[in-house]
């Protein structure tokens, strides 16, 4: 992906009331302004627990679960879409969260400019778009040089793992990820589905129409 090429489109989704109010009254002490200079971790969670980041959190259901069960650990989610941002923030409230920190900005600019190298515990990339159309494929996330740089931010030993509903994205980011370096697949293809990652209803809507899931677990070589 040439990094002038955006790998999503900014729909101009509906908020709902809750979104909204969720959004005005909580993005002050959840969400961090985009700047480029490299964030303190510690300063925006307030402790030294390692950071996974999460790039395009959808409505940020798996994101809060995931969070909820691992208090221990911190979750950076990167969004452009202010409903789910809303959502997001929604459930940090709801759920009484204080582990989840969000930017709403293009993960691209974010990686590079905001995230240390060698300073991540983990990338989480749940069913990102796939881009299916042939013309389209140059806007895929997964795809070096940008693979490249999710290695370069991963602590030796962490992880970057993606899913997909689309079998062709599957293969192409395996061929991505394989062929990055610095990254090991400990698996001989495909990841098994890991038991902490909740299903989410998008998830079962693609499998309802009977699309493949292919998990992606890439481990940092120290």
């Amino acid at each position: 992906m040439a990094y002038g090429i955006k790998s999503y489109v900014l729909r101009a989704g509906r908020m709902s009331v809750a979104q909204r109010r969720s959004y005005e009254t909580l993005s002050s002490g959840f969400c961090i302004p985009f700047t480029a200079a490299p964030l303190d971790f510690s300063r925006a969670f307030g402790n030294e627990n390692p950071v996974t980041l999460e790039i395009g959190f959808g409505m940020g259901i798996a994101t809060a679960m995931i969070a909820r069960e691992n208090p221990e650990k911190n979750y950076l989610g990167i969004e452009v879409h202010r409903p789910g941002i809303g959502r997001l923030l929604w459930e940090i409230e709801n759920q009484g969260l204080s582990n989840i920190r969000i930017i709403e900005y293009d993960a691209v600019d974010v990686l590079g400019k905001m995230i240390n190298d060698a300073s991540l515990a983990g990338i989480h990339i749940f069913f990102p778009d796939p881009w299916p159309k042939k013309r389209h494929h140059k806007r895929r996330l997964i795809v070096r040089p940008f693979t490249n740089m999710l290695a370069e931010k991963l602590l030796p030993g962490a992880y970057v793992y993606m899913v997909t509903d689309w079998a062709d994205y599957g293969d192409w980011a395996l061929a991505e990820l394989s062929a990055t370096p610095g990254l090991k697949n400990p698996y001989p293809g495909f990841a098994e589905p890991q038991s902490w990652r909740p299903q989410t209803k998008f998830e079962r809507k693609g499998l309802e129409k009977a699309h493949e899931v292919r998990e992606l677990f890439f481990i940092k070589e120290g």
